[in-house]
């Protein structure tokens, strides 16, 4: 290894060879060679500080400090000024048949609501910071120490002109709120691909914000998990781009995302369900006819949920049902939860719903029932899912922690079991209920009994509410 055109510091030694603390690298090349070294090492042979036993983002502590030799900082130039980098450590998940997610979302930098609102995007602190980045991703594997992970692949990542359109616009989103004084009702939702998350020693982390005396939580830039997961497939992992929505990516530069969908769809607002079948010749009526629907009204092959944008963004596609009227009978289900699992965590925001709930934008698609019992397609409407209401989530799913803790209470009754988790007479946001295929669908409890599967909604009452707004 050629270091004699680096600054000398201190020289340690390790398995893979030596590494200088203080070493300065002064282009994007001898960054990412640096990189690429320590490919296949295990990491308990890199940590030379005893990193590993920290908590999280020791990973990527244990590559700046111990194998770059520099101490981490939260300065708000990057990682490697003279080259322009900002180092960023990723782990990945890789699933029984071999896909791969990323298991977390990738956390920029600390934004200062004082100073970052007068900013534009090409000067604010984000792109300042990140506009070159080098990934470096590991793959994390349940029950496995960290110190046998293995950094796999290094690659030097800049955003792609059609994703920094999108980027560029979710960073105005939040600088938006903090301009209207609205910083501490910042949710990730908000955004498509570039989001803000809390960012804190706990949930009590805030900060000042410039047009309001509310205290705001202390939040950070973050690319969303659904991004990074598109991005570890395409870049790293060298998988297919998906199927595009927006086939002419110039477009995003004067118009957003979501309403050059919504204008996609606008010509077949006002038509029956069996006058779109019978237009782009759809023969099934199959659960999910809707859904096919709005592919042939994107001008999308596959499914809308699997496209580039639908899959970077977490956006999901819901199809709402409102009677002659005007009540939607359904209510909104999440996915089913794992008693045990759900009665071990410990913290909101490191929780499967805010998870899952937090950083989703959902496209409604609305179908308005007529006189003559047809369904009509009235309008589309993109939504996540308020901050204020994001807390009465958090409460109900503190309750339904804490009921599974202390023991569900079943009773049999004529009718089959019930059980006290949260109802949806409690709250005007969520509740509680079974999600099973039938009665004998069931999960063991903490204590060993076992339960029909349950899962967390959206009050159809709340829905009502939200697409009428």
């Amino acid at each position: 290894m050629d270091l004699m055109r680096h600054s000398i510091g201190s020289i340690f030694l390790f398995a893979g060879g030596a590494f200088m603390e203080g070493t300065k690298y002064t282009t994007k090349e001898e960054v990412l060679k640096r990189a690429q070294e320590v490919i296949g090492i295990p990491l308990k042979k890199v940590d030379k500080t005893g990193r590993l036993s920290t908590g999280k983002g020791a990973i990527g502590t244990v590559i700046e400090e111990s194998w770059y030799g520099y101490s981490p900082n939260s300065e708000a130039e990057p990682d490697f000024p003279e080259a322009g980098v900002e180092l960023k450590v990723t782990p990945y998940i890789k699933g029984k048949n071999g896909d791969i997610r990323a298991k977390e979302r990738l956390v920029c930098n600390i934004i200062n609501y004082m100073e970052e609102y007068d900013k534009t995007f090409k000067t604010s602190s984000f792109w300042h910071k990140s506009q070159t980045m080098l990934l470096m991703s590991y793959e994390h594997i349940r029950d496995i120490p960290k110190g046998e992970f293995k950094i796999d692949k290094a690659i030097l990542f800049s955003f792609p002109e059609e994703d920094l359109m999108i980027i560029e616009r979710d960073w105005s989103i939040i600088m938006d709120k903090v301009r209207r004084g609205e910083a501490h009702l910042i949710s990730e939702g908000d955004t498509l691909y570039l989001a803000a998350c809390t960012k804190g020693a706990n949930s009590s982390s805030v900060r000042q914000q410039p047009f309001s005396d509310i205290m705001a939580k202390q939040r950070a830039y973050s690319l969303k998990s659904s991004y990074m997961t598109q991005i570890l497939n395409r870049y790293i992992f060298g998988s297919a781009e998906n199927e595009r929505v927006i086939k002419d990516p110039k477009q995003l530069r004067t118009r957003s995302f979501e309403d050059i969908i919504v204008d996609k769809l606008r010509p077949y607002f006002g038509k029956t369900q069996a006058q779109l079948k019978k237009y782009f010749s759809v023969e099934s009526t199959a659960k999910n006819l809707n859904e096919v629907l709005l592919a042939k009204m994107l001008g999308v092959t596959g499914k809308i949920a699997y496209t580039d944008e639908f899959q970077k963004a977490c956006i999901i596609p819901k199809t709402i049902r409102v009677q002659r009227n005007g009540k939607i009978k359904e209510n909104m289900s999440f996915p089913t939860f794992d008693f045990i699992k759900l009665s071990k965590e410990t913290e909101w925001e490191d929780s499967e719903l805010y998870n899952y709930l937090a950083p989703t934008k959902f496209l409604f698609v609305i179908f308005q029932e007529n006189d003559d019992g047809e369904l009509v397609l009235d309008r589309v409407k993109f939504w996540n899912i308020p901050y204020d209401d994001l807390e009465e989530v958090h409460r109900v799913w503190q309750r339904t922690v804490d009921t599974i803790r202390q023991g569900v209470k079943l009773v049999q009754t004529p009718r089959g079991a019930c059980n006290n988790l949260p109802k949806q007479s409690e709250s005007p946001v969520s509740h509680v209920r079974p999600h099973g295929k039938d009665g004998s669908d069931k999960l063991p409890l903490p204590d060993g009994r076992m339960m029909t599967k349950q899962c967390f909604w959206l009050n159809n009452t709340y829905i009502e509410k939200q697409i009428r707004g």
